[in-house]
């Protein structure tokens, strides 16, 4: 059974505070008047469909939740969402896979918008040797993978410093998203044992001044990575809107020949295959 929606006006309201526009503000970057968004946050006046997706745009509103404004408006949704293994999908998916192998020596994973693991490259999988069997087990959260004291979290040497940056990450996510499985995922986490924090002022290396990188113990030695992300850039369809690359780079020359002699390790398990 299909849950009721809140009227249209309410929706677009809480979209409109979450991005901390006054009514003024939203009226001038959709070219329409204060009064008629007034009218339409309270259900005076009836938004056009143009209308509800102008609004939807300049708020940046997810194209998920965008069908949701559709909806509670009284139109059809626009934007499909398809199944990763649909057809329709697959040159995006194909796409997605040669960044993966392309990006070796160096790990990189795709995952969806709740931070479940799509696909990874080879270079992955040497680096989850002694995780738990159970936060490998599909679907895998690559996060909860991170930050489990049975997952990476034994082995980050800035554990503290990585957590604070998944945390602010996260929450930053949930506030543009609104995503209440997200909000669930970050109390689970921010619930998970946390280290010492960092003496106030003090970095590992000179770099933590401008980016936060992840400081990984492996067989091979201590890794230095820093992380990029990649989204697609025009999508149409929900599930391709909310498929990102987490990619990572060596920080250090030393980090750049540890990965190769890695990826030459054999794999201890079937971590480096993906799955979601």
């Amino acid at each position: 059974m299909t849950a009721t929606l809140p009227p249209f006006g309410d929706l677009l309201r809480g979209w409109r505070q979450r991005r901390r526009l006054s009514q003024l503000d939203l009226a001038g970057d959709a070219d329409i008047s204060a009064r008629h968004l007034s009218y339409v946050e309270t259900g005076r006046s009836v938004p056009s469909r143009d209308m509800v997706l102008r609004l939807a745009e300049q708020l940046d509103v997810p194209l998920r939740e965008r069908n949701t404004l559709l909806l509670a408006a009284g139109y059809a949704p626009m934007f499909s969402e398809r199944p990763l293994h649909d057809p329709a999908l697959g040159a995006a998916l194909e796409a997605v896979e040669a960044v993966l192998a392309g990006h070796e020596p160096y790990p990189a994973l795709a995952v969806d918008h709740h931070w479940n693991l799509v696909a990874a490259n080879r270079a992955v999988g040497p680096l989850l040797a002694g995780v738990d069997a159970e936060l490998l087990t599909p679907p895998v959260n690559v996060l909860r993978l991170s930050l489990h004291p049975r997952g990476l979290a034994p082995r980050i040497e800035n554990l503290s410093e990585w957590r604070l940056h998944l945390l602010n990450r996260l929450a930053g996510q949930i506030e543009r998203s609104g995503d209440a499985e997200l909000a669930h995922l970050r109390r689970e986490l921010a619930a998970y044992p946390a280290p010492d924090p960092l003496p106030a002022g003090t970095h590992g290396h000179a770099q933590a001044h401008v980016f936060v990188p992840l400081r990984l113990m492996t067989s091979q030695g201590p890794l230095a990575l820093l992380g990029t992300t990649t989204v697609f850039g025009t999508p149409l369809d929900v599930t391709l809107s909310e498929l990102a690359i987490e990619a990572f780079f060596p920080a250090d020359a030393a980090t750049g020949e540890r990965l190769r002699a890695l990826l030459e390790v054999p794999p201890g398990g079937a971590a480096g295959e993906g799955g979601g």
